[in-house]
């Protein structure tokens, strides 16, 4: 018996899209997560919309071509273009946009061989984990090396252009690095530069932004400033920032880990028994203690008395 397909719904139910994927709630995820960084939650958000209205026109049965996904993430270290490519994935993959809700990073030595017939293999292999996810490659930029006339490099940007085209539908790449670079890339790659359809240009962070940042990463592991060293660390952001290699979040991560090791230090050496307090708060010498004041001295290693 052959059963014959009724007609597609005249309306589509956004509410319950909404609901059975939950992709307002990653959206909300990211603006807890991520401090500042607005006119990336915006194009996020706008992305989305666009998704989920393209899933509802297929459920009514209009004619829809799948949106090209392939996207440059541009701006400086530490801004945030990681976090946000995870994002994006989870978003993909809750819309059904791809079938894993992973992202797979990669740079240059990944992609790129030394020899004759090294290339190829190595972008392959890197693209086979990726099927199904993100591929997100890092200072993209690097893939291009013009002034070297036997570099590899381009092989394995004429295989991401043919994935990027035939495997639309198992693969979305994002682009990332410096903005200026990135803009010289795609001009000497045009192919490239046609194929990505989204843009997002990740903004540096400022102070207030920056100190969000530190207070939220200590939040997240149980610890907290005491009012001296919230200011102690306000003054070591203004003097890291000026500073060369500055990393924006990952910076500020980083000392942050230096300020926990050397509150760690600071309470071995007290001894003692020792409250949750002692064992939440850093001080200002956690902060001060950085080579950016001028006194970074050796900390002790030891119990300076013994356990009562």
């Amino acid at each position: 018996m052959t059963t014959v397909a009724g007609p597609a719904p005249v309306e589509a139910d956004l509410g319950a899209v909404l609901a059975e994927t939950s992709v307002v709630e990653v959206l909300n995820q990211l603006d807890r997560d991520l401090v500042g960084l607005e006119p990336v939650k915006t194009r996020i958000r706008e992305i989305a919309a666009l998704l989920v209205v393209d899933r509802l026109r297929t459920e009514v049965g209009l004619a829809s071509e799948r949106p090209s996904l392939h996207m440059s993430f541009t701006g400086n270290p530490g801004t945030g273009k990681t976090t946000v490519a995870l994002r994006i994935a989870d978003i993909l993959h809750r819309l059904g946009y791809i079938e894993k809700p992973q992202v797979v990073a990669c740079t240059r030595d990944d992609l790129v061989g030394q020899y004759v017939g090294h290339t190829a293999p190595k972008t392959k292999e890197v693209l086979k984990r990726a099927f199904g996810g993100v591929l997100f490659i890092d200072e993209a930029y690097y893939l291009y090396r013009p002034e070297n006339e036997r570099d590899y490099g381009q092989e394995a940007i004429e295989i991401l252009l043919q994935v990027m085209e035939a495997e639309r539908d198992r693969l979305v790449v994002v682009l990332a690095g410096y903005r200026d670079r990135m803009d010289d890339f795609f001009r000497s790659n045009p192919g490239l530069s046609s194929r990505v359809a989204h843009h997002i240009d990740f903004p540096d962070y400022d102070l207030e932004e920056l100190m969000a940042i530190a207070e939220l990463m200590l939040e997240q592991q149980s610890y907290r400033f005491s009012e001296e060293a919230r200011e102690t660390f306000r003054e070591y952001l203004e003097l890291r920032v000026g500073r060369p290699r500055f990393s924006h979040a990952r910076s500020v991560r980083n000392a942050i880990d230096r300020a926990r090791l050397r509150q760690a230090n600071r309470l071995f050496a007290q001894g003692g028994r020792l409250s949750v307090d002692e064992l939440t708060t850093i001080l200002p010498e956690d902060i001060r203690k950085s080579s950016l004041f001028g006194n970074d001295v050796p900390e002790p290693v030891g119990p300076a008395r013994s356990a009562a």
